[in-house]
């Protein structure tokens, strides 16, 4: 359960000497990374894991949880300045950020979208902190068949919120179970699909393949886009809002926390998904929906709040179940792994200090960045300048350089090479890259978990229908599959029908 004397030492840990720089330095490297359109926070985290390993385990968890935090914050910044979303987030904040700075009200706007960051981000860091030990203690009853019953509905959300191709997400999905499949057996301990290379018989390394598939390929990804950026607006003032204009915007903040919060904690959704919705929702509440599109502060308020507050959301289940809630958590569910630090109901139990060392590290690295995005408004509008042809080189290195000081091994560079090709090519023709890390991740929990559940039913799967949370969680899987199958052919029909017209 949550214990406050655990927290409030954690949030001692947090300030010591040893923590709090990591803290400051990965806000500014999320915020700064979160600024520049083409680099994401999860491209940061997963270019920036190799170089925690000589550091201590909680100082490089801050240090990333910070970037992650400062990261999705980061995007709103690029998306008010140059109508370019610094990440995918962030593309709701343009709507009306944007037109705000047209206006000259580019400095209020980042304000606001601080300020609204910061509360959603506090929101649902606070809600971790509270519900995860309390989801760890019932997670502690699951068994091998409620774990596989997760992993499926893990894998059928993020496979049916793939875009508008539910085929392009399945295929991502195939190929992700596929290389997770690579290596040892998880029950019978023999090598399968290493192709006689010895260097696969642990399978890939996964932090080498996040560092391709999200660093990598968005630098191939952004040399294909060496236009120069529009202009900054040359002024940014009155960056600090007034409190009387956030407290009037209480009703949007309550529907964001709570949006962001709900749709995070789905396995695969993420914060951009978040942010549109809840954007759409405050526009139809709103007394005045027509201003929306036009410089409306409530809906970079919305939109903002509501993408931070599913940070939160996102962490719950990587934490509690070992089921990451997007691309972003799997990166991250990584790091604690490569720190011999098992996400799960077992953590909770083991380690509660360390957990609620990482509960104080995610409430600190939301009041760190809106401290660091009031002060340096001025700062980012420059950072946002950057020239690709400088940027573009200095990633691939890193990323090059990331990927060899993992094991020392040459092999993770080929790897995170291929990965890299691979992830630029899917983004080429239309496959969704998040499906298919997620599914090597949920792939090895979904097989053993299967076998397992097949070993206590003697060979039958019968034995689900006798674990009714095993069965609700595979029946909530089959609705939403069939949701989406439904939607995207009435879109199909919908699409038909309009160019039937327009012929």
């Amino acid at each position: 359960m949550f214990d406050p004397q655990l927290l409030f030492a954690g949030f001692a840990t947090i300030a010591s000497l040893k923590v709090f720089p990591f803290l400051v330095l990965g806000t500014v490297m999320g915020i700064v990374v979160g600024a520049i359109p083409g680099l994401t926070a999860t491209m940061a985290i997963a270019l920036l894991i190799p170089f925690t390993f000589a550091m201590d385990p909680i100082s490089g968890i801050v240090m990333l949880l910070a970037i992650y935090a400062g990261g999705i914050y980061g995007g709103g910044v690029a998306s008010i300045l140059i109508r370019t979303p610094g990440t995918p987030a962030a593309a709701a904040t343009l709507l009306d950020g944007y037109p705000m700075a047209q206006k000259g009200e580019a400095g209020r706007a980042i304000g606001i979208a601080t300020i609204s960051s910061g509360i959603g981000g506090l929101f649902s860091a606070c809600a971790l902190t509270l519900f995860a030990p309390l989801l760890a203690t019932v997670a502690l009853s699951f068994s091998a068949p409620e774990y596989f019953s997760l992993a499926v509905f893990g894998l059928v959300v993020t496979m049916s919120l793939s875009g508008n191709s539910l085929l392009r997400g399945f295929f991502s999905v195939l190929c992700g179970l596929t290389i997770g499949m690579i290596g040892i057996d998880p029950i019978g301990g023999f090598q399968r699909m290493n192709f006689g290379f010895s260097e696969l018989s642990g399978g890939f390394n996964f932090v080498a393949v996040m560092i391709g598939l999200f660093s990598l390929s968005e630098a191939f990804r952004q040399m294909e886009q060496m236009d120069t950026m529009p202009p900054v607006p040359p002024a940014i003032r009155n960056v600090l809002p007034r409190f009387k204009e956030i407290a009037g915007m209480w009703t949007v903040y309550v529907r964001a926390c709570v949006y962001g919060l709900i749709i995070g904690i789905a396995p695969g959704v993420g914060a951009e998904t978040s942010s549109f919705l809840t954007y759409a929702e405050v526009k139809r509440a709103s007394k005045d929906p027509s201003q929306f599109g036009k410089g409306a502060p409530e809906g970079v308020a919305a939109a903002q709040a509501a993408e931070n507050g599913s940070t939160g959301g996102d962490l719950l289940p990587m934490l509690t179940l070992g089921v990451p809630g997007d691309a972003a958590t799997a990166v991250l569910m990584g790091a604690l792994t490569i720190h011999n630090l098992q996400p799960g109901p077992m953590l909770f139990q083991e380690r509660p200090d360390l957990v609620h060392q990482i509960f104080a590290g995610m409430i600190s690295a939301n009041l760190m960045f809106m401290i660091v995005g009031l002060l340096g408004a001025r700062l980012l509008a420059k950072v946002v300048q950057i020239d690709r042809r400088i940027l573009v080189p200095l990633v691939c290195l890193l990323s090059l350089i990331g990927a060899y000081a993992i094991d020392n091994n040459p092999m993770d560079v080929w790897v995170t090479l291929f990965f890299g090709v691979a992830g630029w090519l899917m983004y080429r023709n239309g496959f969704p890259v998040s499906p298919l890390v997620l599914a090597v991740i949920l792939g090895g929990m979904m097989e053993s978990n299967l076998r397992r559940t097949l070993v206590m039913g003697l060979g039958s799967p019968a034995i689900m229908l006798h674990r009714p949370i095993a069965l609700l969680i595979l029946v909530l899987a089959a609705l939403s599959l069939y949701a989406v199958i439904r939607r995207n052919s009435n879109e199909a029909r919908k699409r038909k029908a309009e160019e039937a017209v327009t012929e």
